[in-house]
């Protein structure tokens, strides 16, 4: 028994160093430039294989972690990648980067998310990662904003599960006379803070992360943040999982200046304004139920340059340069007085 895990542990680190080398060759053909490093499909690809070939006992997650990290480590062999996000270390977009671009890559953070648009625009990274939409409490406003504005693509985007935790230097609930939180979390938590600290002096920061760190010098304060950043700032961790919602997701998107290929499974997003008409709406939505393209998601958003006019962001399912796609672009242009392509990339899970 022990010398054939021997001989298969052998040949799986002999075959993780060829995959590992014909990657990297794989990943500097695409170019010189850390844009090309980058393909979401590469994961897509990879994850797909696992799920239909793995039969355990070691689980998807698990095995998609192993090969993330692989992936990871050859394209930063490649090609040293920066990516932008909305900082401090142990917020949740940067577990979200950590997912999607693997431990190897070169984690730049921002105080705004305004900053991580700029770093991208502006080419001091390939990359950016932004939250865009939480399942409970609806969409980043801020991030609306800047995909109104910016010239760059949405190039991949991922879902996390989102677990808070009341972190402190204090031991106890009682001890907690101040909390320090990102608007949306307390907003997220409610209803646990309504019933354990009903009472407590609310502070907004501008991150999680943010959060536990001025928690760690503040001794009557606490913090909603993750575990990690309790990890951090060498906190106490006085209740986990304190969220309402168990189902609580966050979508991230990763954005950049180079668009992606059809891969089988993607996913569109626009931005559009309707004429001031009666049926406008309705004339521009038809397009999509009648040519049998699933919308994922509309949503509203003031002009904030002519006074109760609203853009509509909404994505589909599909990629700008599928035939029924682009007939149901051309359709809606028809329909409208604005209108963009946001990007096309790989529908995330």
């Amino acid at each position: 028994m022990e010398k054939k895990l021997e001989e298969l542990d052998k040949s799986i680190i002999e075959l993780i160093s060829e995959r590992s080398k014909l990657f990297v060759e794989q990943v500097k053909k695409r170019g010189s430039s850390p844009v090309d490093a980058f393909s979401p499909m590469d994961r897509m690809k990879t994850f797909e294989l696992i799920e239909t070939l793995n039969s355990g006992p070691i689980s998807d997650e698990l095995l998609k972690k192993i090969y993330g990290e692989l992936i990871s480590f050859s394209i930063s062999a490649a090609q040293p990648l920066k990516v932008a996000y909305l900082g401090p270390e142990g917020t949740f977009t940067h577990i979200a980067l950590l997912e999607v671009f693997g431990e190897s890559v070169v984690s730049v953070p921002q105080k705004t998310i305004s900053d991580v648009f700029s770093e991208v625009e502006m080419d001091a990274v390939p990359f950016g990662i932004v939250p865009i939409e939480n399942s409970s409490e609806g969409a980043v406003t801020y991030t609306l904003d800047e995909l109104l504005e910016t010239d760059l693509k949405i190039v991949s985007e991922n879902y996390l599960r989102i677990s808070y935790s009341l972190v402190s230097l204090c031991t106890d609930l009682k001890s907690v006379k101040k909390l320090y939180s990102h608007p949306q979390p307390l907003g997220q938590c409610k209803g646990w803070l309504r019933k354990n600290l009903p009472t407590v002096e609310v502070h907004h920061v501008n991150s999680t992360s943010m959060a536990a760190e001025t928690a760690s010098w503040d001794k009557y304060s606490a913090a909603i943040a993750s575990e990690i950043s309790a990890r951090i700032y060498k906190l106490n961790i006085l209740d986990q999982n304190i969220e309402d919602s168990k189902h609580n997701y966050t979508r991230f998107l990763v954005i950049g200046k180079k668009d992606h290929p059809q891969t089988g499974n993607d996913k569109t997003s626009i931005v559009c304004s309707v004429k001031d008409k009666p049926g406008a709406l309705y004339n521009m939505l038809r397009p999509f139920s009648e040519l049998g393209i699933n919308m994922t998601k509309i949503e509203s958003r003031p002009n904030k340059k002519k006074t109760w006019e609203y853009h509509f962001f909404i994505d589909f399912q599909g990629h700008k340069d599928d035939k029924d796609v682009e007939k149901v672009m051309a359709a809606v242009k028809e329909e409208t007085i604005f209108f963009k392509i946001l990007g096309s990339y790989p529908a995330g899970t």
